[in-house]
């Protein structure tokens, strides 16, 4: 899959090139189910017409610059998203960046300068209620206003239905959420896998390893979305291949702090014994556990972790790291 992240370093070359591209737009944040079956039909539409499939997605998240105050945490930092994509067989992947200059930008000026010139687009899938551009003012009717003037299709689809037959559709939205409130079973469903978080192992505090359950901490971005303060059942993927079953803590330790100002990520993985600092690690939740709670003591803490790990032993034994 080519990705291009330097728009003013690229040039159109290449067999892509000469057939052009069928072009999704979007944040694309989470590449859930409904994203899935946006480039599911940009890749019909590809075949159809013998081009090549392009998303063209923004960083950083356009709300982050938009409204600073109230934009949403991600689902999904850049690389995850990028790696997702070429999951699903994308071939080209534009970054535009994404900044006030690119905000004022025309709905026009948008389509002229990224899809034509560009990407040379033969057509454009994508949700109905898509909007771009400058106040948001790019539809898809003006998209196909448009694409007859530069020589592209546009296809505007309804939006994916939600697995649980509710009148909400699928979206990124909604799987925040869900995470917010710890139901990590139905963020996966929509989602289409399990929910992941990346970061670096740093050093904490030690204090797992004091009370015999040494935890890996995991440095989070802190516009990154974790689910809600509570113990978890997970999956822990290291760099180099293997996966291990865990318990995943989230949250401020009442028992040891009284005013925490974050919470941590912590991940004590079963039956392991090695060194996992600085190793970049990636955390996928399966099912909640237990709310995070504070224990009167030590002692009660160390009872109710070792029922934590077996809880967790016994899902994990039925599931894998990949949504079944």
């Amino acid at each position: 899959m080519q990705v291009i992240r330097d728009i003013e370093q690229f040039s159109r070359t290449g067999a892509d090139a000469a057939v052009g591209h069928a072009v999704t737009i979007g944040t694309y944040d989470g590449v859930h189910i409904g994203h899935q079956a946006v480039i599911r039909a940009t890749q019909q539409t590809a075949d159809r017409l013998g081009l090549a499939t392009a998303v063209v997605t923004f960083h950083p998240h356009p709300a982050s610059i938009l409204r600073p105050d109230s934009a949403p945490l991600l689902l999904t930092d850049i690389d995850q998203k990028i790696d997702l994509l070429e999951q699903l067989g994308v071939d080209t992947v534009l970054v535009v960046p994404f900044d006030e200059v690119r905000a004022a930008e025309t709905a026009e000026e948008f389509v002229e300068s990224m899809l034509v010139d560009l990407m040379g687009a033969k057509a454009v899938v994508v949700g109905h209620d898509f909007h771009f551009g400058k106040g948001r003012a790019g539809n898809v009717e003006l998209l196909r206003e448009l694409g007859r003037k530069n020589g592209f299709e546009v296809e505007g689809l309804q939006l994916l239905p939600r697995p649980d037959g509710s009148v909400e559709s699928v979206s990124s939205t909604a799987i925040r959420r869900a995470l917010a409130e710890g139901e990590v079973v139905a963020a996966s469903k929509l989602l289409g896998r399990y929910h992941e978080i990346r970061g670096p192992v740093v050093q904490g505090d030690q204090r797992g390893r004091t009370i015999g359950f040494p935890t890996a901490n995991i440095a989070v971005a802190r516009d990154l979305a974790m689910p809600a303060d509570g113990v978890y059942a997970g999956w822990y993927l290291r760099p180099d291949g293997p996966e291990w079953p865990c318990a995943i803590n989230i949250g401020k330790r009442p028992t040891f702090y009284q005013d925490a100002e974050h919470s941590l990520l912590e991940a004590h993985l079963l039956a392991f014994d090695g060194d996992l600092y600085h190793e970049q690690a990636r955390v996928r939740f399966v099912e909640l556990l237990r709310s995070e709670q504070r224990f009167d003591g030590i002692e009660a803490l160390k009872a109710q972790l070792q029922l934590d790990i077996a809880r967790a032993s016994e899902i994990l034994d039925r599931s894998s790291s990949q949504l079944d």
